[in-house]
């Protein structure tokens, strides 16, 4: 099996991407609960909504693994439902091809672990369910659209190799090539391809920016589409993709929706704040800030996708899977005795893992298989 480029596996950080902090005095910080313009203007509520309530497209940025940027997803979304019922919701989270599964959710014809299967959620997300499960119910019990807006890697990987006009339409789903991306977005792109691959590799940035704007046209699409079948369809993406008005808003602008609105959530520091800069969105909601959580248990590989299971490309030093043994070129069959598809996979069991515990994997090296014992901290750690 063709392993993906570096562009392909470089994408998804994106999607997690961060403002660098600017320190500032501490009475400048944002109230929690309170809207503000970016820039530093606090906002009416009530107002805000009034005119959120007008606009066909409304889209709430998130970083994946936030679970309190998901709860402010759900009272944004409650709150516009309220002034707008016949409402839909996008989400980044998955293709075209799961449509039909969650047109049978939102029926009411499928459980949750039914839901996860038909969607193939692991495979095409693999960020925890239990962080979006409180909205798809929400869309359950309100009988609110679902409205897949992305597509699978294997298309994004076919439209940016060999072109849009040699991939049919039908099999792109009808999405239309992207608008150019801004001088501004290259700039951005350029840094976050810099910091995972060859800073002088100009043919791999060129692919990893059309991979972005594939990413980003595919979903803005699915929000026109979507705006021409209801009264105000909410799109639930990744900030990396909204920000200044790049990405997916851009792509809208080029497709003709008019003044698409962008959110993102912000959390109010303590002391030190990040001051945002104005044309970052239309109007952000101060977070309070929330303890921090254990991060998940990580193994500290680059895995790729391999006939047998995954292949282990790359690893950090001093990381669970070094200490552990682990090699690069090993290819993982199975961990805790499950047949590995997708790297992600591997990513779902791994999470799951308590600390102090050892997960078995089994492994193929130099052709022979055998069995490596991953025994993992008593404390989570904090390399990636």
């Amino acid at each position: 099996m063709r392993h993906p480029p570096t562009w392909f596996r470089t994408l998804a950080m994106l999607a997690c991407l961060t403002l660098a902090p600017l320190p500032v005095r501490a009475d400048t910080c944002p109230d929690p609960g309170q809207w503000y313009q970016p820039g530093g203007e606090r906002l009416d509520s009530a107002a805000l909504f009034a005119e959120l309530a007008g606009r066909d497209v409304v889209m709430l940025g998130e970083q994946h693994d936030r679970i309190d940027h998901h709860r402010w997803q759900l009272h944004v979304l409650a709150g516009l439902h309220a002034l707008r019922p016949e409402l839909a919701i996008g989400l980044e989270m998955l293709p075209r091809e799961a449509q039909p599964a969650l047109d049978a959710w939102v029926a009411g014809e499928l459980d949750e672990a039914a839901f996860l299967e038909a969607s193939d959620w692991y495979g095409a997300w693999g960020f925890d369910p239990e962080l979006y499960l409180p909205i798809l119910h929400f869309a359950r019990l309100q009988r609110v659209p679902l409205v897949a807006l992305n597509v699978t890697p294997e298309l994004r990987e076919r439209l940016v190799e060999e072109g849009w006009q040699a991939v049919p339409e039908a099999e792109r789903f009808g999405i239309s090539a992207p608008a150019e991306a801004p001088p501004d977005y290259r700039e951005r792109l350029a840094a976050i391809h810099a910091q995972h691959a060859n800073s002088g590799d100009n043919e791999g940035l060129e692919r990893f920016i059309a991979a972005q704007l594939v990413w980003d046209r595919a979903m803005a699409a699915g929000l026109a589409r979507a705006a021409g079948e209801a009264e105000l369809v909410v799109g639930l993406i990744g900030q990396g993709h909204l920000q200044y008005g790049h990405g997916v808003p851009h792509q809208l602008a080029d497709l003709g929706v008019e003044d698409p609105v962008s959110l993102l959530p912000w959390t109010a520091g303590d002391g030190e704040c990040e001051p945002q800069p104005a044309g970052l969105a239309r109007a952000m909601f101060a977070l309070a800030e929330a303890a921090e959580a254990e991060p998940p248990m990580q193994l500290g590989v680059l895995v790729a996708s391999h006939a047998d299971g995954v292949e282990v490309q790359g690893m950090l030093e001093g990381s669970v899977a070094a200490r552990s043994g682990l090699e690069k070129g090993d290819v993982i069959l199975r961990a805790a005795g499950e047949r590995l598809a997708q790297p992600a996979d591997l990513t779902r069991l791994v999470r799951r893992q308590p600390p102090g515990t050892l997960l078995p994997l089994e492994i193929l090296r130099g052709g022979e298989a055998r069995e490596v014992l991953v025994r993992f901290p008593a404390r989570t750690q904090t390399a990636p």
